[in-house]
Order: C-alpha cells, then structure tokens, then sequence
C-alpha cells in the first residue's frame, strides 16, 4: 500500500484553487452520507445546500475537477466519492503521528473518523517518560527521543502537534528536520517552517474569541433596535481575508 511519504496530492499541479481545496472536504462529508443512504444522484442545488455553499460555487469547484454533471439528472454520488477522495489523496493510506498526549492529544487519537478519511495513527509521541508504552486508544505512547525513528519507520509525512505552545516549535522542527511536510497545529502559537512545509492551524480559542465578536455585534442590534433606533448597516470589506479565487477559505471541518 502507498504511503504519504511517496506520493503527494494532485492538487497544485492542477491548478486548483486553495480555496477551492478548502471546500472539498465539505462536498465530501455531504456526498458520503448521500452514498450511506444509497443516494445515487444528487443535484448542484441539493449538494450545495447540503455543504453549506451556493450552487454556483459549487458548479465553478467541480469544473477544476472536471466534474460537470448531467442535466436533468445531477452527479453521480459514487463517482464524485471517488474523485473528490483522489484529488484529496485520500485513496491511499497516509500515516500521521501525535505529538503531546495530554487531553488534546488523547482525544484526537480516540477519534473514529481517520480511518474511514484515509489516514492512519502510526504513532503517539509524549514527551513525559511516565506516559511511555501506555496505551491510548490500543496505541502504546512512545517516548519524544524516538521521533526521528518512528517517522523513518512509518514514511510519515503529516504531524500531528497538540503540545503546549512552548514546545511546539521545537517539535516541529524535529518533525521537519525527519521529513514531515505537512503539519497541523493546534498548539496556541504561530509556527516558523522552510518553504515546502505546509502548516495547517486550528486554534478553539480564536475561534470562540470570533463568535463572542458576532455575539456581542448582535446584542448591541437587538439593543439599538428596541430603543427605537435604525441599527447601524455594517459594510463588509472582504479583500482582507480573501482565498486566493476572491472566496474566503473554510474553517477544516470537524
């Protein structure tokens, strides 16, 4: 079986759109519960609606695919799995490691759901001496000092940093240095990598720190708008965080 180390998704070759790469997983999350349900057809309208986008982005993020659909009938549900999933690299196996098994960490590797998207738990790495050879999730926690080693073994290429902030650099320098290329952090700090590295970052916090803006947004409408008072129009200057298409790129999903 193929491993990360090995090949790399077709993607940038192609063309496609980062932001267009962002939306991906959302149609397949969307299209493997219509296969679940033995759905064999699915509109642009129907999916889009399912992904949470409109259907002409959609239809724009499929013709990158060279999807087009058949009118009157749609997409073929087993056929878009298919393709999304090669154009993802998810149709070969991908071996990820752990690094900091503390809350975080112990719970993304008890999640179910990598296995079914393509990727494996080859390894959990702590650097706590007292949490070596015990077992998370039936994976044995392996000490820091084999890193090198247990990436060399399992053709890793996609890390898995969940440290505290101040280990996390170091950490990924070491994944670098070993020949991981693809990093997704959810250590609270910004990380520095060599061109060719690419660095996906999920931080709860921001997240949460963004709702509670819109929230507070909200009140203060509710508030003017029950004084009796027009609440003020909110112009949105998109340009700032724009994708590199002029759409915004997608959170990762869950």
């Amino acid at each position: 079986m193929a491993t990360g180390r090995t090949h790399r998704p077709a993607t940038r070759s192609r063309g496609i759109p980062e932001a267009t790469v962002a939306r991906l997983p959302l149609y397949l999350r969307a299209l493997t519960a219509l296969s679940e349900r033995s759905v064999p057809t699915v509109s642009s309208e129907e999916l889009a609606a399912a992904a949470g986008v409109n259907s002409a982005k959609l239809r724009k993020d499929f013709s990158y695919l060279g999807s087009y659909g058949t009118r009157g009938v749609g997409y073929d549900v087993e056929y878009l799995v298919y393709q999304i999933s090669r154009e993802l690299g998810l149709t070969q196996d991908w071996p990820v490691v752990i690094v900091g098994i503390g809350n975080l960490g112990a719970a993304l590797a008890n999640y179910g759901g990598f296995a079914s998207r393509g990727f494996r738990v080859a390894a959990l790495i702590d650097a706590d001496p007292a949490m070596a050879g015990k077992p998370v999730a039936g994976i044995p926690v392996q000490h820091t000092d084999e890193l090198e080693k247990i990436i060399e073994d399992n053709g890793v290429s996609i890390g898995v940093i969940a440290t505290p902030a101040g280990a996390a650099q170091q950490v990924c320098d070491r994944l670098v240095a070993a020949g991981v290329t693809s990093i997704l952090n959810f250590a609270p700090t910004v990380l520095t990598v060599p061109d060719g590295v690419d660095v996906r970052k999920v931080d709860l916090s921001i997240e949460l720190q963004i709702l509670a803006f819109h929230e507070q947004r909200k009140a203060g409408e509710e508030t003017a708008a029950g004084d009796g008072a027009r609440p003020a129009a909110h112009p949105r200057d998109d340009s700032a965080d724009q994708g590199p298409d002029g759409d915004v790129p997608a959170v990762m999903p869950a």
